[in-house]
């Protein structure tokens, strides 16, 4: 395979395009969580995801009660930046799925599908690993919970489109 100076331009833009849209999302999300904490909406705790995170490095996956578990050496950080890698990925995926196409002319509801489908990480990853249960089923509020998640990752697919929407207007060129 020959890699030409316009792959490697294209691959440029794509990977450009891919964490532009993803950190771009996320900031979205992260605003809808400031104001839901405002409204004394409580969300997920980022140093809870960094120390399942911490967790799952040492090589234990599931947990009675994160909450319970004892702390990780800089577990909000390792938070943040998983929040944000997570971003980044599924914004990968949004742009794997529907092309650079997509990404140079975005449209909504693509965006906000791959958002909602998101729903499935917490759902049925990452509660049951971190001792909420399927679905949040083991809270005291179950269906309250799956429909903040749900809601939540709504949020972040709008992210993925009006961040794709900035990237190209604002960030990249459509000459490039």
């Amino acid at each position: 395979m020959v890699i030409t100076r316009a792959t490697m331009t294209q691959l440029f833009e794509g990977i450009t395009r891919v964490i532009s849209i993803g950190v771009g999302a996320t900031v979205v999300l992260d605003i809808w969580i400031y104001l839901l904490k405002r409204l004394h909406i409580p969300s997920l705790n980022f140093a809870f995801l960094g120390r399942w995170i911490g967790h799952l490095l040492r090589g234990q996956w599931a947990h009675d009660g994160i909450a319970r578990a004892g702390p990780i050496k800089r577990e909000l950080l390792l938070g943040w930046l998983a929040h944000y890698a997570i971003g980044i990925a599924f914004a990968a995926i949004l742009v794997s799925a529907c092309g650079l196409e997509w990404a140079r002319a975005p449209s909504l509801l693509p965006a906000l599908c791959i958002g909602i489908g998101t729903v499935v990480a917490p759902l049925f990853v990452m509660q049951p690993a971190m001792g909420a249960g399927i679905a949040s089923s083991k809270t005291s509020a179950p269906i309250l919970n799956c429909i903040k998640s749900l809601t939540n990752h709504a949020v972040f697919g709008v992210g993925l489109y009006l961040a794709a929407v900035a990237t190209d207007s604002f960030i990249l060129s459509p000459d490039i």
